[in-house]
């Protein structure tokens, strides 16, 4: 089996063992993201992860198992990197806006190269640090895998969540040390995610901000 018939397997595998449903368009479009992510990152060291099957698991699959939990229909993807979770969300879901802020230029250029190549109508590319960007209409959503404690991502971010809004951490191991110091805001819950082909603890904490 080929390395790309080997990624596609797997990433057919990962939709059913997480429930999901996706069209040729959208298995073609993830294939497609995977194979601009190896090409750049020989170049701009985007991920250490860098073949196509690990790519699938270790990104993608990791990504969607919290696709479930996601209910905004405008979501923010802060420190998006090589844009992770929200690219893979917004092949999944074309109805979903999703803005991609991501503080680096090599990495925003690939993002912006990214949405070119996948024809994604419903994706923003911001280059900007989340502390310092205005967005005049605030987000219901606002997703991360990038920032390493909770109260960072909420204190960064606070300023660009919609009254009512949600952010929604992606974290290994469940972060009991981090839950306990939250002072800005309240947890909702703490999901546990198997995410297949993935041999590691996943967490997603879903948060509001206080009144």
């Amino acid at each position: 089996m080929s390395t790309g018939q080997d990624a596609r397997a797997l990433l057919e595998q990962g939709f059913a063992a997480l429930g999901l449903q996706a069209q040729d368009t959208a298995v073609e479009r993830l294939l497609a993201y995977v194979e601009l992510l190896v090409k750049w990152n020989r170049v701009y060291n985007l991920t250490a992860i860098d073949t196509p099957a690990r790519i699938v698991t270790h990104h993608l699959l990791d990504s969607l198992a919290i696709l479930p939990h996601l209910t905004a229909t405008r979501l923010l993807d802060v420190g998006s990197g090589a844009g992770l979770p929200g690219l893979p969300f917004a092949v999944m879901r074309p109805q979903l806006e999703v803005t991609l802020l991501e503080a680096s230029q090599k990495k925003a250029a690939f993002l912006q190269q990214a949405v070119i190549t996948l024809a994604l109508a419903n994706v923003q590319v911001v280059c900007a640090r989340a502390e310092d960007w205005q967005r005049p209409a605030p987000f219901a959503g606002i997703v991360s895998r990038a920032f390493s404690d909770l109260e960072a991502f909420v204190r960064a971010t606070r300023h660009l969540l919609a009254p009512g809004g949600r952010w929604l951490a992606m974290k290994g191991v469940r972060p009991q040390a981090e839950l306990a110091a939250l002072g800005s805001a309240r947890v909702v819950q703490v999901h546990r995610l198997q995410v297949p082909g993935l041999a590691a603890e996943r967490h997603l904490v879903v948060l509001e901000a206080l009144a």
